[in-house]
């Protein structure tokens, strides 16, 4: 077995420190924390939805307080326009000219508040920059600055005044993260952290601190790339992928960037826990999130109340694992 370097060894602590960094802010969620740092370290984006007061948009933030990385917040309404996020092309008097300004969109992580709160054209609006990191405006291209995540928020797909999103969009996040209500027991330690005078809007206060910077970030990137993905464990990646396709309950099956993402991501999630090589496991860890908002269901499944979920979970059961 190949000795991991110092440096490997060094990035992996300080992203475990990032974990404890947003621990300091927010209870209960470790799954959600997990992924995002799985997206960071694969470029990808996350989609978190949850009812309203489970922590989304806090979680965010202390992620975003504990990483030396400039950070927009975008609270997505209905009246929102496209421009108002890319950016856009206005006269300037002084200068005579037409010049190009920028939107929050030009930032390293963009909090994507409440997304479906705004129509699918402006939610529309983050496709390219979501899958070129560029936006494109009057013929005219602005990369966006590495590295560079978008990070939603969503309620449930049922509450008033919220919007579907296309399924062009949601394929271009790499992981869907649901955000249930805590155990009693963290519920109770919210309590006391309130109780004893935490103020959610003062993270500093609470003494999170940027302990990863973005050149970290990046060395990361290129460490997680090198871990290992044997023949057997991608067949069975695409087995587990066409499983989706064959389900009597699925209408959209898991497409092969479905797949790739899910390599990613089990790539990711190996190197956090000191693997050379991907393992099953490491797969089926990560293919809930991955996969959950990539299948599209049949309407008779829709209405006996079958879920994403329950359908990944069987698949995960049926498929022969590779010894």
């Amino acid at each position: 077995m190949t000795t991991i370097s110092v440096t490997d060894a060094e990035l992996r602590d300080a992203f475990g420190r990032v974990r404890s960094e947003v621990g300091k802010a927010v209870v209960g969620q470790d799954g959600a924390v997990s992924g995002l740092i799985v997206a960071l370290l694969t470029g990808g984006h996350v989609l978190l939805e949850g009812v309203p007061g489970v922590a989304k948009t806090l979680l965010v933030r202390s992620l975003s307080a504990a990483l030396d990385l400039r950070t927009t917040r975008v609270q997505f309404t209905p009246d929102l326009m496209p421009g108002d996020v890319t950016g856009s092309v206005v006269y300037d008097a002084k200068a005579g000219d037409f010049e190009f300004r920028q939107g929050p969109v030009f930032t390293n992580i963009l909090l994507a508040d409440e997304i479906n709160r705004t129509p699918p054209k402006t939610q529309s609006a983050l496709l390219e920059a979501m899958e070129e990191r560029q936006v494109s405006i009057d013929g005219e291209t602005h990369p966006l600055p590495k590295p560079f995540m978008v990070a939603a928020t969503q309620n449930p797909v049922e509450y008033e005044g919220t919007y579907t999103l296309p399924e062009a969009q949601l394929d271009r996040f790499l992981l869907k993260l649901v955000l249930d209500l805590p155990a009693r027991d963290a519920e109770v330690e919210v309590m006391q952290r309130h109780a004893d005078g935490f103020d959610p809007r003062d993270l500093a206060g609470a003494g999170v601190q940027a302990v990863v910077s973005a050149e970290q970030i990046l060395s990361a990137r290129s460490l997680v790339r090198e871990v290992r993905a044997s023949p057997e464990l991608l067949g069975y990646l695409v087995d587990l992928a066409r499983a989706t396709r064959q389900s009597p309950s699925v209408k959209l099956g898991v497409s092969p960037r479905g797949s790739t993402a899910l390599l990613a991501a089990a790539k990711a999630w190996a190197w956090l826990q000191g693997a050379e090589a991907i393992t099953p496991d490491h797969v089926q860890q990560m293919l809930l999130p991955v996969w959950r908002h990539r299948i599209g269901l049949r309407p008779e499944a829709e209405l006996e109340g079958v879920s994403a979920d329950t359908i990944l979970r069987s698949i995960v059961q049926q498929v022969q694992v590779p010894l």
